[in-house]
């Protein structure tokens, strides 16, 4: 899929930059801290992947200092840690929030001490931070709206939902939920906590077919967990054109499942991916928001202007517009592909939703391994 508008389109008004003393950092490097929270799956290894591999590019390396913090999902850890980075000297710190209100108090002491806080793809709420990520009600919605065109609007679903708490994960079921409850033909029968981990969605659809199985099921709708999904209905014996309507997220082995069988690139990878025909559509959260947001602190704190809230654009991709990169070059990705032969990529858990014409710094291998594009 290739995004023709830019990334830094703004959703309210700009507001002001809050500078942190610029002509003190000359000479020197900016001192940041990224500050991560749930960190139990694939999404989270590669956003803080790219995230390093920015502060290791050619224009980044010698003018930020990164270091690393992990609090998992505890929101008291979390504030905790942001205040000894504040008190360790911070410049700006670059936050995957637990919360979107927890940290307000934190952040807003901070901010008085001139440290930049940016949040990426989950938000904070408090108005000094500054915030990049997709619009996740859209998400919710236009996945939702999808699977209820899929099943006709009438039928038995399941949610798999993703790390609760979250601003993610609140605004997508929510705005998921308000299109379901438009359809009275529409019966939620269960739901699972997935913690946007393949494994994890395994373990809760497994739970939830001891009481309602696939018969009773009609489509899914899964925060992460398509590929999953359509994997253990192949270990049941689910032939493929019964394969039921998954709207999910934009993991590498779910989309390689999208691609047509006999795709250039992909011979025999059906025998691993469950091939799905016209039965899904995946979105993500892309990774790369991350390294954005230390891209946009650096600006900050160089003194230009920065919205309060940059908007991503929402990464759709259906059957039809699934193409496959097959060396994963930065050109490839520039001409629109949008998922990786598995000779590239591997592990199925893997998000393929990485590239942005506003971060040409950082690319497959900064996904993969944290280096920066050369």
């Amino acid at each position: 899929m290739r995004w023709k508008a830019p990334l830094l389109a703004v959703a309210i008004a700009l507001g002001a930059a809050a500078v942190a003393h610029p002509a003190e950092a000359a000479g020197k490097k900016y001192k940041i801290f990224l500050s991560m929270s749930y960190i139990g799956n694939d999404w989270q290894a590669e956003a803080a992947n790219m995230v390093k591999a920015m502060a290791a590019s050619k224009d980044y390396a010698d003018r930020v200092s990164l270091q690393v913090q992990v609090a998992g999902p505890n929101a008291q850890r979390q504030i905790q840690q942001i205040n000894a980075m504040v008190e360790e000297g911070a410049q700006a710190i670059v936050v995957y929030p637990i919360s979107p209100t927890a940290l307000n108090q934190v952040v807003r002491n901070a901010c008085a001490r001139h440290v930049v806080i940016i949040a990426y793809d989950a938000e904070i709420t408090e108005p000094c931070a500054y915030n990049v990520h997709i619009d996740q009600l859209e998400a919710g919605r236009v996945t939702a709206e999808w699977l209820a065109k899929a099943i006709g609007g009438k039928g038995n679903i399941v949610l798999i939902t993703g790390v609760p708490g979250t601003s993610v994960d609140t605004q997508r079921t929510a705005a998921a939920k308000e299109v379901f409850a438009k359809y009275p033909g529409i019966h939620i029968i269960s739901e699972g906590v997935g913690m946007w981990s393949q494994a994890v969605a395994r373990t809760e659809l497994t739970k939830i077919l001891t009481t309602h199985p696939w018969s009773d099921i009609d489509g899914l709708w899964m925060q992460v967990g398509c590929y999953t999904a359509a994997s253990m209905e192949k270990e049941a014996g689910i032939a493929d054109d019964k394969l039921k309507p998954c709207a999910g997220e934009g993991s590498n082995g779910h989309r390689i499942q999208m691609l047509p069988i006999g795709a250039a690139g992909v011979e025999g990878a059906h025998d691993t991916y469950r091939p799905m025909g016209e039965s899904s559509i995946s979105y993500a959260s892309p990774p790369y928001s991350g390294a954005l947001a230390l891209k946009l602190a650096v600006d900050i704190l160089d003194g230009k202007t920065v919205p309060k809230f940059t908007k991503l654009p929402l990464p759709i991709v259906t059957n039809a517009t699934a193409k496959l990169c097959v060396q994963g070059t930065w050109q490839e990705m520039e001409q629109g592909c949008n998922v990786f032969q598995p000779a590239i990529i591997s592990n199925p858990g893997w998000f393929a939703s990485i590239y942005s014409p506003d971060t040409p710094e950082v690319g497959l291998q900064a996904a993969l391994n944290g280096k920066p594009e050369q």
